[in-house]
């Protein structure tokens, strides 16, 4: 016995040391150098620039934004965004801090920025081959337009900085540990707005109008110019022109601008106007208003930008009325923002009105009912019931606190109970508002200018809308306030409705943080 395991032992000793090691490493790292010189990581880098463009649909832990308004109201008490009305939020806790993603954003785009001239194309640059130069140009100039790519996001990222904060540091270098990071400043406001039009100008000279249906969701140059619209229309407002509360502030420079204010409204109409006179974009507004919302809207002709997101159904489940299968109410929209829809002549809803009272929501502006859940309206196969006592009505716990439900964004032809989802984009920018930056803009610096009104009516006419236009001889202040109001009606829930007067949103206070 004892021999037999001897042997046995011997055999295994020489088998063992003769087998070859079969297993291979495999590297699955790569180095900082790989990493920069590679077109294909190159590509990756700019694609993942994207991802810090925020969703929109939740901003506010499970609110949209409108419910920190006049709005909506949000129906779950305990959620970060009620900090907004009831005035608990401070420089410390801020329910909506976005500064550490923008910051991030554009931390990662100053690194892309640095790198993107250092990938290595000279296995096609140095191949005589025709078809080898041809893929040498391309990626040339695929590695050209992404950092245009990059300084639109860039400035983006700046301007949705600035509208929350006022003058912010402008960063495009790299900060390593051992920099002195206290010697960082805040930049004024006006440095601010004038490197975030700039960097646009740039975006804009140097990004296609359109790309190929392989690389959809790019920054155009529409999108540049739109982003420049809009802050130049920002810069003009009130918000932003020394308005009485800022007195006694310790550096008024940071939140307000000062010198010609004309002249900002006159930029905002040019960039404005930049953008409606920017040809071969395909452009024009929806025909069906609804599916500018409730669908993967990127495609369509009124979207100049939007964010592309992936399938969900988070949003339905966070404001589908609660007497349907797994909605939780959520954003409600506010009896202010209902009755600021007019009536289908273009006159004023008005309480006051007997007969319009007795029917408050017959023959009112179609986007009302588009938008807006109204009381006893006939909603995924039943009346929505948000009377008192109803199954969507004061009396269940987290029903509607306002008496209506959100319909803008949420779809619903999905069962939630089957774990359905739908597949939306985000609209960063579309061509209504632009007509309504260029309307407003211009109302302020040139007064009776015919396309005020022209470029008003056309979101007011167009199909599926078909109010009727605005009444000819208007003063200045009229035509302001009848602005004011589409704006309000058509961009609700938009998260950018301002203009003139600023945006519902943003409390003062945000701008006191560093």
């Amino acid at each position: 016995m004892k021999s037999i395991l001897s042997i046995l032992c011997v055999v295994l000793v020489v088998w063992l040391s003769g087998c070859e090691n079969l297993d291979r490493e495999l590297i699955t790292d790569i180095t900082g150098q790989q990493l920069i010189r590679s077109y294909d990581y190159t590509l990756n880098r700019v694609n993942s620039l994207y991802t810090n463009i925020p969703a929109g649909y939740l901003q506010i832990d499970g609110a949209m934004t409108a419910s920190a308004t006049d709005e909506a109201e949000h129906t779950l008490e305990t959620s970060n965004v009620q900090k907004f009305n009831n005035g608990s939020w401070n420089a410390i806790d801020n329910p909506e801090n976005l500064w550490a993603n923008f910051y991030l954003g554009i931390r990662k785009v100053n690194q892309f920025l640095i790198a993107s001239d250092s990938v290595n194309l000279d296995q096609y640059r140095l191949d005589p081959a025709p078809s080898a130069q041809t893929i040498y140009q391309t990626r040339l100039n695929d590695i050209k337009r992404w950092k245009y790519e990059a300084r639109f996001l860039r400035a983006y990222f700046y301007f949705e900085l600035v509208k929350r904060y006022g003058g912010v540091p402008i960063i495009t270098q790299i900060f390593s540990v051992n920099d002195n990071f206290q010697a960082t400043k805040r930049n004024t406001l006006a440095e601010c707005m004038q490197y975030i039009t700039s960097e646009c100008d740039s975006a804009a000279k140097n990004l296609p109008v359109t790309y190929s249906a392989t690389d959809l969701g790019r920054a155009t140059k529409g999108a540049a110019l739109a982003l420049k619209s809009r802050a130049l229309l920002y810069a003009a407002s009130d918000l932003f022109n020394t308005p009485t509360w800022v007195s006694g502030y310790a550096n008024p420079d940071l939140i307000s601008l000062t010198g010609d204010r004309q002249a900002r409204w006159k930029e905002a109409a040019d960039a404005a106007k930049a953008v409606l006179d920017l040809s071969g974009t395909g452009y024009t507004l929806n025909t069906n208003y609804r599916n500018l919302f409730i669908t993967n809207s990127y495609t369509l002709p009124e979207i100049i930008y939007s964010r592309r997101n992936s399938a969900s159904n988070d949003f339905e489940k966070a404001n589908y009325p609660i007497g349907y299968d797994l909605g939780n109410s959520g954003t409600t929209p506010s009896q202010n923002l209902v009755d600021a829809y007019e009536m289908t002549n273009g006159t004023k809803f008005d309480w006051n009105n007997p007969v319009q009272a007795a029917n408050p929501y017959a023959n009112r502006d179609p986007r009302l009912g588009l938008n807006i859940i109204l009381n006893n309206t006939s909603y995924k196969g039943r009346n929505v019931e948000a009377w008192a006592g109803g199954r969507d009505g004061k009396g269940i716990v987290n029903a509607t606190k306002t008496g209506y439900y959100l319909k803008k964004y949420v779809n619903e032809n999905l069962n939630l109970l089957l774990n359905n989802t739908s597949v939306y984009s985000w609209n960063l920018f579309r061509l209504a508002e632009i007509y309504l930056n260029y309307a407003e803009a211009l109302n302020e610096y040139s007064p009776g200018h015919a396309d005020i009104k022209t470029y008003v009516d056309k979101v007011r006419t167009r199909t599926g809308v078909a109010l009727p236009g605005l009444p000819t001889g208007l003063s200045q202040a009229e035509m302001r306030e009848r602005i004011r109001n589409e704006r309000r009606v058509e961009l609700a829930f938009e998260d950018h409705r301002a203009g003139t007067f600023g945006d519902g949103y943003r409390g003062r206070n945000t701008w006191e943080l560093p």
